[in-house]
């Protein structure tokens, strides 16, 4: 990798905007007094999102003053991770493409050369309509999904030539992408589909495959497989036979724990699960979002598209009667704090950006229709 040096152009001064410097004192307030240094690596991505996409040296020194850290340690951070740019970069995408072995294996050579092409001859050039950069880096973490790019936060995967030149010209375009694979496969599961932790029914319907149930995965197997969930105990096919060995192992594992003797009969639990308390368990106030009994009469929108909905969370969403964008898009803090708490998987609507996809992906919906 190329020494990281610092843009010999520089603005002459940096300072967080309110908004940015309210988020950074709580990032700060995350550590214990006297580890404010821990929270370095988001402020500096912060502000350098708020300074077009790269990273000055004022804004170096105004993080280290904030942080009460002296310069040449951030300095250092902000050399050593290729995720912080020291030059200016494109306004629309600054591409960094892998260029490691798995991703060299399977055609990064090939992105590159899109690349020079597109955007310009060199690494760190800034394309003539300044809207596009690009350079290599080490391995970014996808080897299963090779070759991928990293575009500014978010990963682009499984992609070929022709793809990724697709891919460009829609942001060229501002029109609305999608991270995560490109070639239609779910996150990383094999290409040819779901192969682990599965069996076969011995050919009483073709050989379809079935779902081992493990304990505490059965969402996750049928989520990935596609497989519809029958019940409580595992995942079934919807139209086949589980083998009699699938039959007896709820039963054992339901054996297992014997009642005490003296214990109090109870009812079973319903199978839908009981509304959260909001306020037990938001980080503030929780207000349920507007929702709807179902979807409306063009149909549901395909909620997967947003990154980090997956099968299972799409279907948890339509149970709560969200079921399009612009829902998601219309969301607050206390909409989002409901809905987190409703969904049990707190912080990803937040960590993974839904609201901004959302609103991205309505807006399309709006031009089509």
């Amino acid at each position: 990798m190329a020494v990281r040096r610092l843009d010999e152009n520089q603005p002459e001064s940096f300072a967080l905007t309110p908004d940015n410097a309210a988020w950074a004192q709580k990032q700060i307030a995350k550590y214990p007094e006297g580890r404010q240094a821990s929270a370095v690596i988001p402020i500096l991505w912060r502000a350098q999102e708020q300074h077009e996409g790269w990273l000055p040296e004022p804004a170096i020194r105004a993080v280290a003053d904030m942080l009460d850290m002296p310069y040449i340690r951030v300095l250092e951070v902000a050399t050593f991770y290729s995720m912080f740019q020291l030059s200016p970069v494109g306004k629309k995408a600054h591409i960094q493409v892998c260029g490691t072995t798995p991703c060299m294996l399977r055609g990064a050579n090939d992105l590159k050369d899109v690349c020079r092409r597109k955007i310009a001859e060199d690494t760190h050039t800034v394309s003539e309509d300044g809207d596009f950069s690009w350079e290599e880096v080490e391995c970014l973490g996808a080897c299963v999904n090779a070759p991928m790019v990293q575009i500014f936060k978010d990963t682009y995967e499984d992609l070929t030539p022709e793809s990724f030149e697709k891919l460009l010209d829609d942001i060229a375009a501002g029109k609305p992408v999608v991270p995560g694979p490109q070639n239609g496969r779910h996150f990383s599961v094999a290409e040819g589909g779901l192969t682990n932790l599965v069996d076969f029914d011995g050919g009483e319907t073709g050989g379809k495959p079935i779902p081992q149930v493990v304990d505490g995965a059965p969402a996750t197997i049928a989520s990935v497989a596609g497989f519809a969930i029958n019940d409580a105990t595992g995942a079934q096919p919807t139209g086949t036979k589980p083998s009699p060995a699938k039959k007896a192992a709820p039963k054992k594992a339901a054996a297992s724990k014997p009642a005490p003797a003296n214990a109090t009969p109870t009812k079973t639990a319903p199978a839908k699960a009981k509304a959260v308390d909001a306020a037990a368990t938001s980080d503030g106030p929780a207000k349920k979002p507007k929702v709807l009994k179902k979807a409306r009469a063009a149909g549901a929108d395909d909620l997967k598209l947003i990154k980090g909905i997956g099968k299972v969370l799409e279907d948890k969403l339509n149970g709560l009667g969200i079921f399009h964008f612009d829902q998601i898009a219309a969301w607050g803090e206390e909409e989002v704090n409901w809905v987190n708490d409703h969904l049990s998987f707190k912080g990803r609507i937040q960590r993974e950006e839904w609201i901004p996809q959302a609103t991205a992906l309505a807006a399309e919906n709006g031009k089509k229709g």
